[in-house]
């Protein structure tokens, strides 16, 4: 029987490589919204973070997220996906 292929993804606060599922998905959807994607299936660009918000802090201050998006993300969109990941924990 041959294996199943487990797709893995990069946090972008740690930089460590882990299974899809474990990771939390960002989205910039096409009309340039950032927000965090629970489901996994909002349409748009994704990045993979942790579900901790010591990775958050790490993406934010070294704007990692802002990079793979190549967009401005303000402050005020930062700590919502803070909170949401906190409800989410």
């Amino acid at each position: 029987m041959q294996k199943k292929k487990i797709p893995l993804r990069k946090c972008t606060g740690c930089g460590e490589m882990k299974p899809k599922k474990e990771l939390v998905r960002v989205v910039k959807t096409p009309d340039d919204q950032v927000l965090i994607d629970l489901t996994g299936r909002v349409n748009g660009r994704g990045a993979y973070i942790c579900p901790d918000a010591q990775c958050l802090k790490i993406a934010r201050k070294s704007k990692r997220i802002e990079k793979s998006f190549q967009i401005q993300i303000p402050d005020e969109i930062y700590d919502k996906m803070e909170e949401e990941l906190k409800n989410h924990e």
